[in-house]
């Protein structure tokens, strides 16, 4: 057979992951001529050869690519004549019409790590190795095409053994825009109040002497600082609290990489399951919420409350060091002021956390943007995902239709995410946080501003949350406003349900359950205890809660005891906390002042907490939830579950009562344990009898759980039990978060089915 020439266009994630070489070998394995271009988020190549030789090039473009490659053929052309006698990479071509993808920052891969660890390489211990398939990505690139010249080592100039590896092909470092080593890499730096340590053992030394001393230091890593102490120790993790004002919040901790799965020392300390330990050591190294041993060996202070711990492993060069040296368990928290992002730059981090940290360790290759870790938990035996960050963000999906138009999604107020949208694409932010404070704010600004520099995408249109008040809000009208752009709310339910349906198009008809804290409802109240009919673009409210008047309105997200007197006294029972003097907040709910209408079952959870005694306030979100969640535990199968009542209002709308709850709560013959139990048996139960009601009344659909309440894990395994034996198919989300930081994505799909195609 004569030889043929044919143009192939290869897209998604092939930037930044060595795809280039890898073309390359494998043309040169073949006896293929051409060659590889890289084209503003593309590869463009030009293969010459026998026909059956470019077949079987091109299956090993597609399924045997680099780990951290997704490449797809997006387009094949057959050519008249071959332009190349060999196969070289050419130079890439930035003016090319852009196709971009952003690869998320990477972890450290077996191949560094061994170097990292061998006396004879040249980088042992060099705390910023990497490679083509391992590194930071997102947050050191300045803009595409995916070069050095446009990222952070910009200023890094190659020695000439770096500058070797970086053109050669063969080398698994061609072309690693991150490529440094001792001689022309970044450096460390160490300042604490012994002094200061500068160059990499150095510092690192310092540090770990500090860390050991009970000191806690602020270390930059490679999406913002840590504050790292140690967590055996619970003065120090106590101190810690005392300073950064966080007097109950958990605290993620970082485990030394151990034995043969890196497992070991995590293991000595908790229990974690098998889908635990793959997502763990996958290649996005999120925290994982794992369950504490009894006799847990870490300071009380990590989670207080709760039964599980956020555990991560170390991803970066310079996390394996310090974790390896120091010899245990870090606490590895982010270095911020509370919701805010993490901090990223050595002079404002020292201003900000000068009197939290004792000590600093930096280094000088820039972060230009903020990637918080990523949290995820194992819920129905399947890895959900908390909150995006390094390793995940940026999100790139596929959209089920084209937007008209490209549009910005600011998401919410809390957890806050922002998406951006074009073609038949949408790409999720990393997480910013809660948008109360300036920074925060400026962040927000930042983020949105780089995702369209870098995708080349400039939005015609903003979407925003119905809710008037949230931050994300208020910036969106300004912004529209100021830029002539199209704007539209959405309504934060519907936002919830479009995410979930947007993961699976192929439902053509969901009864989506969502329940949360709060959300502005389409009646104007607050709604969170949902069930809506339908598709993205045309949802019913077709379920609720009994609706109950909240005392003291948005306060009751840190007072439990608010919520629990609202119901109560909406019961005609006259209950007030211990220690606690209700009685203007009673006189102010008789005369309905500052006491909105809601049905949000997140306040459900909060009531039934401090009806039980277990608390009244809080320090951080859904505390009362979360600890209220860590005492259930397996049912009695003799303990009779209460039944809650189901009553159809003038409105059609299947109401759920949650009264037999209150006296469950108060009733001090059963443990707190049992009471724990048998609220989220009668809840899952109460679920699954609405959605059978529902199925009665409108017909068959697909089950969906969307929204923060979901997060609560035996709960939703009950639900997803009760409604299995009903013969019901549940989805959850699995690629997006469904607490509030899915809304940005969920504003883009409710928008995209609400408007002709």
């Amino acid at each position: 057979m004569s030889p043929e020439t044919r143009r192939l266009r290869i897209g998604g994630q092939v930037q930044g992951v060595g795809f280039r070489p890898f073309v390359y070998r494998q043309a040169l394995s073949l006896g293929i001529r051409g060659w590889v271009q890289n084209r503003t988020g593309e590869v463009l190549i030009e293969a010459s050869g026998e026909p059956d030789l470019l077949k079987t090039f091109l299956h090993r473009l597609l399924y045997e690519a680099p780990p951290l490659a997704r490449p797809r053929l997006m387009e094949q052309q057959q050519l008249s004549q071959a332009s190349a006698s060999d196969f070289r990479i050419l130079p890439s071509d930035a003016g090319a019409p852009p196709r971009v993808h952003v690869p998320p920052d990477f972890f450290t891969c077996d191949a560094c790590l061994g170097e990292l660890a061998d006396p004879a390489a040249r980088r042992h211990r060099y705390p910023f190795i990497n490679c083509t398939q391992c590194g930071p990505r997102y947050t050191l690139i300045r803009a595409l095409p995916y070069d050095r010249a446009n990222t952070a080592m910009a200023g890094f100039h190659l020695c000439e053994a770096c500058g070797a590896e970086y053109r050669s092909p063969a080398d698994r470092r061609f072309h690693a825009e991150p490529l440094a080593c001792p001689v022309c890499g970044p450096t460390l730096t160490y300042k604490g109040p012994e002094g200061a340590a500068s160059g990499n053992e150095a510092a690192l030394a310092a540090c770990v002497a500090a860390l050991k001393a009970g000191r806690i230091v602020a270390v930059k890593g490679v999406g913002g600082y840590h504050l790292l102490c140690d967590a055996t120790d619970p003065a120090v993790v106590a101190r810690l609290r005392e300073r950064k004002h966080r007097p109950h919040k958990p605290l993620a901790v970082l485990f030394p990489w151990e034995g043969d799965d890196g497992l070991a020392s995590l293991r000595r300390h908790a229990h974690p399951g098998d889908a635990e330990a793959a997502l763990l050591t996958g290649p996005e190294r999120p925290i994982v919420l794992v369950t504490l041993k009894a006799d847990l060996g870490l300071a009380k202070g990590i989670a207080p409350g709760l039964s599980e711990v956020g555990a991560m492993l170390p991803y970066s060069p310079l996390h394996h060091l310090l974790s390896r040296d120091f010899g245990a368990p870090l606490v590895a928290t982010s270095a911020n002021r509370s919701g805010e992002p993490v901090f990223i730059a050595a002079a404002e981090v020292e201003a900000a956390l000068g009197s939290v940290a004792d000590a600093f360790l930096h280094h000088d290759r820039d972060i230009l943007r903020p990637a918080d870790d990523s949290v995820m938990r194992v819920i129905g035996g399947r890895g959900r995902r908390l909150r995006i960050g390094r390793g995940l963000a940026p999100l790139e999906l596929d959209l089920p239709r084209r937007v008209e138009r490209p549009t910005l999604a600011v998401g919410g107020h809390m957890k806050n995410t922002i998406a951006l949208a074009w073609e038949e694409r949408v790409v999720i932010s990393p997480h910013i946080g809660e948008l109360d404070s300036p920074r925060s704010l400026a962040v927000f600004e930042q983020v949105i501003g780089d995702l369209g520099a870098l995708y080349r995408v400039t939005p015609e249109r903003v979407l925003h949350d119905a809710h008037p008040g949230y931050g994300s809000t208020r910036w969106a009208k300004a912004h529209a406003q100021r830029h002539g752009l199209q704007r539209r709310p959405v309504f934060h339910h519907h936002a919830h349900a479009a995410m979930l349906a947007g993961e699976h198009p192929q439902v053509d008809r969901w009864l989506v359950f969502t329940w949360d804290g709060t959300g502005f409802g389409e009646d104007g109240t607050i709604w969170g205890g949902e069930a809506l009919l339908g598709v993205p673009g045309h949802w019913r409210r077709v379920a609720s809660l009994r609706p109950f008047r909240l005392s003291g309105g948005e306060k009751a997200g840190r007072e439990p005891w608010r919520s629990a007197a609202a119901l109560a006294w909406e019961t005609g029972r006259d209950w007030q906390p211990e220690g606690l003097d209700v009685s203007l907040a009673r006189q102010a709910w008789e005369r309905q002042l500052n006491t909105p209408v809601c049905t949000a079952m997140g306040r459900v959870f909060d009531a039934c907490a401090a009806l039980a005694g277990v608390m009244q306030q809080t320090s951080y979100e859904a505390q009362a939830p979360m600890v209220w969640e860590s005492l259930c535990r397996e049912a009695d199968a003799s303990i009779e579950v209460p039944s809650l009542p189901l009553e159809q209002d003038a409105m059609g709308v299947l109401r759920m009562d949650w009264s037999p709850l209150v006296a469950l709560m108060l009733d001090g013959q059963r443990s707190i344990v049992e009471r724990s139990c048998l609220m989220h048996e009668a809840l899952a139960e109460g679920l699954a009898t609405q959605a059978m009601r529902l199925r009665e009344i409108h017909g068959e659909f697909t089950v969906g759980l969307s929204g923060g309440v979901f997060l609560n894990r035996p709960l939703v395994e009950r639900v997803m039990q009760r409604l299995a034996s009903r013969g019901f198919a549940v989805h959850l989300p699995e690629q997006i978060p469904y607490n509030d930081a899915g809304l940005s994505v969920g504003q883009i799909i409710e928008t995209l089915f609400s408007t002709p195609a």
